[in-house]
């Protein structure tokens, strides 16, 4: 493992360590002033690309009349370069794009669940690599991206490297127990597995009492979020596997309304289940 993805692993998940050393000193925590983050990470930006620039007489389709043969089918080729980044700057919309679509290769793509069950990783963050040793003072040094994913169906974090100047996979890094920050849309599906759940019934009647409504979706929230680990006695047995499976503790803020205290309750996104702690 490249020990620039081992540093860079070190700095995101170490705010979320020190965060959860201890279970009991959670119930002092305040409650966060400001908004749930949102999964601004999340983009569609995949470019949809024709197979040719045709343009068809009505009742046509490209390729076809005036006695043409009919196309063959169109390989996949490799995403476009786009917009470049120099040196460190920020990764650029387009290189986001490329680096995803050549760490996401079939066989992850096949194999993964994200945190819907879906087929496919539940991409997490995509970040600028950092430089080699010997590369801090090269201008002309590769630049990289770590893409991370992490994959339900077996709880494991996988983490690809892409270097941007030649399109390649230069290494792949696959861990468990390793859990970073969780993302909007983990958030989301945390919210919607403790709505169907019956202990969420002290948010919903706290909802209602803010707002004067029925709580029914996670779309009525702002949702921050911190991941949970067990402590080895400090929790019901069914939070046990919290750590190995990814878990989270919600702080919900109704929209435009209080913040709601949901701080006993941890929901196991990879078991699906919420479970109450020890107050």
């Amino acid at each position: 493992m490249r020990k620039t993805v081992r540093r860079h692993l070190g700095k995101l998940v170490a705010g979320t360590a020190i965060a959860l050393a201890g279970t009991a000193a959670m119930v002092a925590v305040t409650l966060p002033g400001t908004a749930g983050a949102d999964d601004t990470g999340n983009r569609n930006t995949a470019a949809q690309q024709s197979a040719d620039g045709e343009t068809a007489e009505p009742g046509q389709t490209p390729g076809q009349g005036q006695d043409q043969a009919p196309e063959p089918g169109v390989v996949q080729q490799a995403p476009a370069e786009g917009d470049k980044g120099i040196g460190s700057d920020p990764l650029t919309d387009d290189e986001l794009t490329r680096v995803e679509q050549i760490a996401l290769d079939r066989r992850l793509a096949r194999s993964s669940e994200d945190v819907e069950g879906d087929r496919g990783p539940q991409r997490l963050v995509i970040d600028l690599a950092e430089p080699e040793a010997d590369e801090l003072d090269d201008p002309s040094a590769p630049r990289r991206a770590d893409v991370m994913f992490y994959d339900y169906k077996d709880d494991t974090l996988v983490t690809k490297t892409v270097n941007l100047a030649t399109g390649k996979v230069e290494e792949t890094a696959t861990q468990r127990g390793v859990q970073p920050p969780l993302t909007g849309s983990e958030n989301t599906e945390a919210a919607r597995i403790l709505l169907a759940s019956p202990l969420s019934a002290g948010l919903k009647a706290d909802y209602k009492d803010a707002t004067g409504k029925e709580l029914t979706s996670p779309d009525q929230l702002e949702l921050d979020s911190m991941v949970f680990r067990a402590a080895p006695g400090a929790q019901p047995a069914a939070l046990d596997k919290c750590g190995e499976h990814r878990c989270a503790r919600l702080f919900p803020k109704a929209l435009n309304g209080p913040w709601i205290d949901m701080r006993h309750l941890v929901i196991d996104l990879s078991a699906r289940t919420v479970a109450e702690l020890d107050r």
